[in-house]
């Protein structure tokens, strides 16, 4: 008995531990703008692979922003986080993640907000909260110019092809509205998607419009397609929007967005137009 008394303390000593310890360590999300304002810096990740939001570049400019593990990034993402850093009094620091690794990087406290061309889509806003849109888009079908499907004017059109979207993001729900659709498997980025539509292995993938402007700048053998109103995605504001994303129940909310209501509709426009045309030439680049 008394041996078994003992195990029985050790285990609930160790679950006592165990939740004193996550207890310790839960960030108070209500605390987070002065904990940046102390820290003199706002940590903001996104993956910078994804033209014209985000993109890597090996050479520094007047617009772009060091990483810390190497190259520089820059974007229609970047210049928005720089714009909210000074808002806020403090200095940017762009963290480079995966996607799938940038809400888990938020909830563990690597990362302040996500700045990442991210829908507020109602699945993510159990997870996270976000800020007012900072863009909206549409969603399109990035394709081959030379393709079978070059005159499509509705998601109908595209009955029989193969397509396919990024992984965990709503481009890639939408796949399923297409009637007969073969849906492939999701994509970890838009440059594999890019590489597979190239190389005829899918038909084509969607995209928000200014991506697929960025890839077909960057891309003259593609081209996509716009649908007129009836004719495409059925789609909620919050899905073909971006917002910054921030823990639930942070406290940085209201000064983000106050400093992206002093952003213009026309700053807006006119920033995602120098994106586009700045962005680089090659994934490579």
């Amino acid at each position: 008995m008394k041996r078994f008394l003992a195990i029985v303390l050790v285990v609930a000593c160790t679950v006592c531990s165990v939740f004193l310890f996550s207890a310790c360590n839960k960030i108070n999300a209500g605390k987070d703008l002065e904990n940046v304002k102390k820290a003199g810096v706002l940590k903001v990740g996104m993956e910078c692979n994804y033209a014209p939001f985000n993109w890597t570049q090996t050479q520094p400019s007047d617009t772009a922003v060091e990483l810390s593990a190497g190259g520089y990034a820059d974007g229609y993402d970047v210049q928005i986080a720089l714009k909210l850093a000074e808002a806020l009094g403090v200095k940017l620091e762009i963290v480079k993640l995966e996607w799938t690794g940038l809400i888990p990087a938020l909830e563990s406290g690597k990362i302040d907000c996500i700045i990442a061309g991210m829908s507020p889509t109602a699945e993510r806003k159990m997870s996270i909260d976000f800020t007012d849109h900072y863009y909206t888009s549409e969603l399109v079908m990035v394709i081959r110019a030379d393709g079978e499907y070059v005159n499509a004017k509705s998601i109908s059109d595209f009955s029989g092809a193969k397509i396919t979207g990024q992984s965990e993001t709503f481009h890639y729900t939408v796949i399923d509205q297409i009637p007969g659709v073969i849906k492939e498997t999701a994509m970890s980025d838009f440059t594999t998607m890019l590489i597979a539509l190239q190389g005829k292995k899918i038909d084509g993938y969607v995209s928000e419009l200014p991506g697929a402007k960025s890839a077909v700048t960057a891309n003259p053998d593609l081209t996509y397609i716009v649908f007129e109103e009836g004719k495409g995605f059925e789609a909620s504001e919050d899905d073909v929007a971006v917002a910054v994303g921030i823990r639930k129940g942070s406290n940085l909310v209201n000064d983000l967005n106050a400093a992206l209501s002093a952003i213009t509709p026309e700053m807006r426009e006119d920033l995602m137009l120098w994106a586009v045309e700045n962005q680089p030439l090659t994934a490579e680049e």
